[in-house]
């Protein structure tokens, strides 16, 4: 991972990113006489707002902005331009980014800083030529006077965050079973500092979490249920709860999925699970003042031994009745325990997400976050404005009650499928009465994992919640 630190002035010759509102002959930044020509040449025309370039081995990138936009769409054209620079450096194996701010928000800079080592991310630990294929960039200077240390910090640690998050999502699960995930979390805990008790399949089925139990009943590999829990000078008197889905694997169970196109990434569905440790991770490193519990409910959803099948009744951890019409709406199941575990924490506010439904990704790509609920305003604004703040956003739906009208069942308190319109609000529906708190519902099925490299995300695993996450709560 590249470091991001501040350094009052770049050695000569290094590669650098200028930030600028107009292009002016500027002779800060030890460029020749025909560099600064070129770019003076390129920027009459005032329609052309970025120009990147290798001269003579040295990567020079100009970025002009518009203050007057909108600050999240600003912020974000730095953080894409960062990565697309990061990339460049890379491509000559550089170990040193300068980025220069010639206006007056010091917020570009850490916007395109955060881009720039976003977009360093590799996963390539298991390839044997792993050391030759290495990403040379190790440090990301802001040069300059202004910049806030803890700031700084904050970045480095959100940044590493998500490459831990985005490491998890990656790993097939022949290395990352439930058990795996579990001992992740528990690292991360003793490392940042914040408490983690996993339970075995002998507490799960004492706690008669029959969700759980019953997407994990065709697979050999044990079921876990983590808890981490952070607590430090905390504004909040009740807790925040996150709720991950962790389906380390699916199927589709006997509702077999078709392959090879909805079958091979499903690694990923456990990218909530990810999200919400990492989310713990970057909290507790960075010390905020909050009180959050995470839980997280995993296993793998396999079409063997006494894998539950469609028509089933499964009796859910609050006593409840489910129909189960369709063993790859799985996630729903699993949740639902954890969403009746959390009432016993009686929260502010809890927020589950979760790869839950094609009906999210259908409805709105890859390029944000399906959200709903009944939280209060006061909350899902704040959620909607850290969604904007990282550009992990919020799309929000309706939550309306008629829609749960579609679980209803014949032969049980309710079915885990509903009709083949809005799959995503019924879903969210449908969890919903696991819970008698304020709730809210991310479903990250289309950002959490992309088939190929969009800015400084990265193909595959992207992180998705993290940092949506620690902008929220450092927000508190």
């Amino acid at each position: 991972m590249a470091t991001i630190q501040a350094q009052k002035k770049a050695s000569p010759g290094s590669h650098i990113l200028v930030i600028s509102t107009t292009w002016k002959n500027h002779t800060d930044y030890g460029l020749s006489k025909e560099e600064v020509g070129y770019l003076d040449g390129y920027f009459k025309d005032a329609a052309k707002k970025q120009q990147s370039f290798n001269s003579c081995g040295r990567i020079i990138s100009v970025l002009l902005v518009d203050p007057k936009k909108e600050a999240h769409l600003v912020m974000e054209t730095c953080r894409k331009h960062g990565g697309s620079v990061a990339d460049m450096v890379n491509g000559i194996k550089g170990k040193d980014l300068n980025i220069y701010n010639a206006t007056k928000q010091v917020s570009y800079s850490y916007a395109a800083a955060e881009g720039a080592a976003l977009a360093n991310y590799q996963f390539i630990k298991h390839k044997t030529t792993a050391k030759d294929q290495k990403n040379a960039l190790q440090h990301i200077n802001l040069t300059g006077s202004g910049f806030d240390a803890k700031v700084l910090n904050k970045l480095n640690i959100v940044v590493s965050a998500t490459t831990k998050a985005r490491d998890l999502v990656n790993e097939p699960v022949n290395l990352l079973n439930a058990t795996d995930l579990a001992n992740a979390f528990k690292h991360m805990g003793k490392e940042a500092g914040f408490k983690v008790e996993v339970y075995n399949k002998k507490k799960i089925t004492e706690l008669k979490m029959g969700g759980l139990l019953s997407v994990n009943a065709g697979s050999v590999d044990e079921p876990t249920f983590t808890i981490m829990e952070y607590k430090h000078k905390a504004k909040n008197k009740k807790p925040f709860v996150l709720v991950g889905k962790g389906v380390v694997y699916d199927t589709g169970g006997l509702s077999l999925k078709p392959t090879p196109n909805s079958m091979d990434a499903m690694k990923c569905d456990m990218a909530g699970a990810a999200a919400v440790g990492a989310a713990m991770y970057a909290i507790a490193k960075a010390k905020l003042n909050v009180h959050v519990i995470a839980l997280v409910p995993a296993t793998d959803n396999r079409p063997g031994f006494n894998a539950f099948a469609p028509g089933d009744i499964i009796t859910m951890m609050d006593g409840t009745t489910v129909e189960m019409l369709n063993s790859d709406a799985e996630g729903r199941m699993i949740l639902a325990d954890a969403l009746h575990f959390a009432k016993r924490y009686k929260p502010e506010l809890t927020i589950d997400i979760a790869t839950l439904t094609g009906a999210a990704m259908a409805a709105i790509g890859t390029s944000g976050i399906v959200s709903m609920g009944n939280a209060p305003k006061k909350y899902s604004d704040k959620l909607k404005a850290s969604g904007n703040n990282v550009f992990e956003r919020l799309a929000e739906f309706p939550f309306w009650d008629d829609y749960a009208d579609q679980m209803k069942s014949d032969i049980a308190d309710q079915k885990n499928l509903g009709s083949s319109y809005a799959g995503s609000i019924t879903a969210g529906k449908f969890l919903e009465k696991y819970t008698d708190y304020p709730y809210y519902h991310l479903d990250i099925a289309g950002p959490a994992f992309i088939p190929a490299k969009d800015g400084y995300r990265p193909k595959g695993g992207t992180g998705t919640g993290v940092r949506l996450f620690f902008d929220f709560f450092n927000s508190i």
